[in-house]
């Protein structure tokens, strides 16, 4: 007998099982997630107005090939100990961003939850113009550009910086790329990366000692004296 067609369906079979299993049912999966009703409305909230123009100018200055937006959960890496995200992230987390702006090195720092972990703007503008002052050794170069420079006639400054004697006035894209850092926050718990639960200083239900389980002959924590024999 022939085996030959056998051999070919079955192979011809495991190859389309593989492949439904690898990447037509994860696209299925992710193509369906949906908003989630999380804290005051439905997350991820969308950007709007100059969060979503600072989305553009961010792809625009490559800050993507730097830059990561993906907290790695623990055993992957050391990003939650870092402080760069109190939870692992997860596909939900950029539903709304159109494109994904994953990165692939890091360079600098992850800025998934930066929005977070820095909210002072003008720490952002400090940053944006001059890298260096802020965080001595930084690789990220000066974005200058992005600012125009006035000299100072004696009136208090309009912009959030003052270089030697000189006004700094963020430009439209500045503050564009601003309020998109800003709104990077991943906080809200979610299904499948639940927030860590809180610490807590309550006693265990044990009393506190070190005795076995069941062990009744165990002393009662307590500093009172032991009763003479």
């Amino acid at each position: 007998m022939n085996a030959g067609p056998l051999i070919f369906l079955g192979i011809l079979l495991s190859t389309a099982l593989s492949f439904w299993g690898l990447v037509i049912a994860p696209a299925f999966q992710l193509g369906r997630q949906d908003l989630v009703e999380a804290g005051a409305g439905r997350y991820p909230t969308g950007r709007t107005g100059a969060a979503e123009r600072g989305a553009q100018v961010y792809r625009s200055l490559g800050c993507v090939e730097c830059h990561t937006q993906q907290v790695r959960p623990r055993g992957y890496g050391t990003d939650i100990d870092r402080g760069w995200g109190i939870r692992r992230t997860v596909a939900q987390d950029h539903l709304r961003d159109e494109p994904v702006l994953l990165g692939s090195l890091r360079i600098g720092p992850d800025l998934a939850n930066i929005g977070a972990r820095r909210p002072d703007a003008r720490w952002h503008y400090e940053h944006l113009y001059n890298p260096q002052k802020v965080v001595p050794g930084s690789m990220m170069p000066p974005y200058r550009f992005l600012f125009d420079k006035r000299k100072l006639s004696g009136t208090a400054a309009e912009g959030p910086l003052v270089d030697d004697g000189y006004e700094i006035v963020p430009s439209e894209d500045a503050d564009a790329l601003i309020a998109y850092l800003l709104s990077l926050q991943s906080q809200i718990s979610l299904f499948e990366a639940p927030l860590p639960a809180p610490a807590t200083n309550a006693v265990p239900a044990d009393g506190g000692t070190n005795a076995p389980a069941g062990d009744t002959n165990a002393a009662v924590n307590t500093n009172a004296a032991a009763p003479t024999p």
